[in-house]
């Protein structure tokens, strides 16, 4: 395994309302920080960055001159998407199929709706020209690539002050040649502009899922490779001689030049790092299966992790467009710190999904916010500590959050303060209840089975209620959970994800065309890990996507072999798991039934000597000594007094009763009443809850 040279490894993860820094050494020293995010996202990391710097006795120059490699998570294509701020992109394809972005399959998010308007058009029809081109599903041409017909499109569409040109051409996925020639006279006709082809970012069927895939990773291609290429000359500025990698959506790592080629693999970059981290965390803790929740200041993500795996999903839905890359399955709610409480039209009481975001914030940030936020009915129930938010670095304004609760949602309601904000928390905890339902009852597990891992800024504040809810029995808070994403970065694997549609009964599967297949799709993934010097270590995991036959939709199943070889013995397995695996999600199997295989997947993963967290002995169960105060909370159940401990000062095997509240800098955890926790080796506190094993 390759070695580099310098002492530290930065994680950094930019979210809607801080920016999260992570510093790491291979000797086990960790250092974490969190800085307000900046409309300049680059702005934000340099100033986290200089602030950990300072924590250690470092300038901004001499720590990045002794970093050896920087993961980042960012929103900027996210964000992108998200609002609608993406490039101006052109769509060429082929002749009589430039519709097929707005027809999604007749897909339609509410079915009854008649008035429900479509997607905002992220590459308008007049942008999108079809040119002569035709290849059969065999790969033979039918017709020859208009050459003229491209040129033309390529200079009208620079005409038209396009900076980016999507090519999604019928059946290009088993024959390229006209996509690549097309990009040739792309750049002969305007160079310069980004150009993003089907082929290469999904070479799969269904051609709706490969158009709409493509055309965004066009939209936000130049925002991602302006972002990159802008910080990494800041970083170089500052002294900074490492390498800079991006977090992906399928839980890996890739290197920057990279990305900017794939940029729609980083629509999940900022949570993808969280579920990474949570792995790490539930293995050393004893846990295999983890239901990981993130509470931030905007979003609440959820996803699940079995027997140490995480969940990864091929149909995924942002901004009401189709990414069918694999990803990890993060769903996410508008139910964050930021999270605005308001009144409905019929009059009944709604959060979110509209948040306050940074700027102007909730109210209690005295930044100008002045409506109603989770964040602020946390601070009014004795959830939160006014003094001690971000250990103190920001007072927080009760009597602001009073006022916007009052007014907003209180007086309309004709019901007091304090009920207004028990309400408000009441719908939060349970819109993030029936969000989790959908990531594990919906899909044939049991909340039950799991442990919840609470992370992010706001997380531990709502997870017992959480636990409550679900029935769940034990709430893992990590020590670092307020800068968890920027955690999984630092210890996050390169990774690439290949795929090929490859159509065939398995009966009649030809395997050593299967066997050849896999090896030029593992040469493609090893190119794009090219050019980075942090390991040479790689391990290759390959799967299958199956159905039975006569269905439209599949299974994606590992392929387990002991030998690079795939055998028939190592189908018949991957045959058995899909019909396992089928039974569990759909609560039906039929082993006699035909079963078709319809794409082949393979993950290179570069596996990195990360850091190793070390554990500590536990001592005395007595925490006594790291008690503050008590202070009043409400709790759905009514007032209690709480006891208040000082995070800084618990250790390995202290042990607490509920109700309690341990103020950490960067989040408060919450013991609630008939709830237990006790402070593990590695400094997570681990939380029994008292009412588990039924759900609410």
């Amino acid at each position: 395994m390759a070695v580099a040279s310098r002492k530290w490894s930065l994680g950094i993860d930019v979210g809607g309302t801080f920016t999260d820094i992570v510093l790491s050494g291979a000797d086990g020293e960790v250092h974490t920080t969190k800085t307000p995010s900046t409309k300049d996202q680059s702005d934000g990391v340099l100033a986290g960055i200089g602030k950990i710097a300072g924590q250690i006795g470092l300038t901004l120059a001499s720590l990045l001159s002794d970093v050896s490699i920087i993961v980042h998570g960012t929103t900027v294509a996210t964000n992108a998407l998200l609002e609608y701020r993406g490039a101006k992109v052109g769509l060429i394809t082929t002749e009589g199929f430039r519709d097929e972005l707005e027809f999604r399959r007749s897909y339609k998010e509410s079915t009854f709706n008649p008035r429900l308007e479509a997607p905002h058009a992220i590459c308008p029809r007049r942008l999108r020209i079809g040119v002569p081109e035709r290849v059969d599903s065999k790969g033979a041409v039918l017709t020859a690539l208009d050459e003229t017909a491209v040129r033309k499109a390529a200079r009208f569409l620079a005409a038209e002050g396009v900076q980016a040109i999507s090519v999604c051409y019928l059946f290009s996925f088993i024959r390229p040649d006209h996509e690549r020639r097309t990009r040739e006279l792309i750049e002969e006709e305007c160079p310069g502009l980004y150009v993003s082809l089907s082929h290469e970012v999904l070479p799969e069927i269904r051609e709706f899922e490969r158009v709409s895939t493509t055309v965004v990773n066009a939209y936000v291609g130049p925002a991602i490779k302006s972002y990159i290429s802008h910080l990494d000359d800041k970083l170089r500025a500052e002294g900074f001689a490492g390498e800079l990698f991006i977090m992906q959506s399928n839980g890996g790592m890739l290197t920057a030049a990279e990305t900017t080629r794939h940029a729609v693999g980083t629509l999940l970059s900022g949570p993808a790092g969280g579920v990474t981290a949570a792995a790490m965390i539930g293995e050393l803790a004893g846990y295999k299966n983890l239901m990981t929740v993130d509470m931030g200041g905007t979003s609440y993500d959820i996803s699940v992790i079995a027997n140490l795996t995480p969940g990864m999903t091929t149909e995924s839905w942002l901004a009401r467009y189709r990414i069918a890359l694999p990803m990890l399955d993060i769903h996410t709610i508008g139910a964050g710190g930021g999270s605005i409480a308001w009144i409905d039209n019929g009059g009944a009481l709604r959060v979110g999904p509209e948040s306050a975001g940074s700027l102007p914030g909730p109210a209690c940030y005295g930044r100008g916010g002045t409506r109603p936020t989770t964040t602020d009915v946390n601070l009014i129930l004795g959830l939160l500590n006014p003094d001690f938010f971000l250990g103190g670095e920001m007072k927080l304004d009760i009597k602001a959050a009073t006022e916007a609760v009052r007014v907003h949602v209180a007086e309309p309601l004709g019901i007091g303060v304090i009920e207004a904000a028990q309400a408000i928390s009441e719908i939060v905890n349970n819109n993030m209840a029936d969000a989790s339902h959908l990531v594990t009852t919906r899909r044939g597990l049991d909340p039950r089975d799991f442990a919840l891992v609470a992370v992010g800024g706001a997380g531990a504040l709502h997870a017992g209620r959480q636990a409550e809810l679900l029935g769940m029995t034990s709430v893992l808070v990590p020590a670092a959970g307020p800068v968890f994403c920027a955690l999984g970065d630092t210890v996050a694997n390169l990774k690439v994800s290949e795929s090929r549609t490859h159509f065939g009964k398995l009966a009649t599967l030809d395997i050593a065309d299967l066997n050849a297949r896999f090896d030029e799709m593992e040469a493609v993934a090893r190119r794009r890990l090219a050019g980075q010097n942090v390991t040479d270590d790689f391990e290759l995991r390959r799967g299958l996507d199956l159905r039975y036959e006569g269905e439209v939709h599949e299974l994606t199943v590992p392929l387990r072999t002991r030998t690079r070889r795939v055998t028939a013995l190592n189908i018949d397995a991957t045959v058995r798991a899909f019909h396992d695996q089928h039974e569990q999600l759909f609560a039906h199997k039929d082993v006699n039934h035909p079963v078709e295989l319809l794409t082949l997947r393979v993950d290179v993963v570069g596996v990195r000597d990360t850091i190793r967290l070390c554990g500590a002995s536990f001592g005395s169960e007595n925490a006594a000594e790291a008690v503050k105060n008590t202070r009043p909370i409400w709790f759905s159940g009514g007032r209690a007094d709480a006891t208040v401990y000082d995070g800084e000062k618990l250790r390995p095997g202290h042990f607490i009763t509920g109700p309690a509240a341990i103020e950490n800098w960067g989040t408060t955890i919450i013991v609630y009443p008939d709830q237990e926790a006790l402070i593990d080796s590695y400094g997570n506190c681990i939380i029994e809850n008292g009412r588990a094993g039924s759900l609410q």
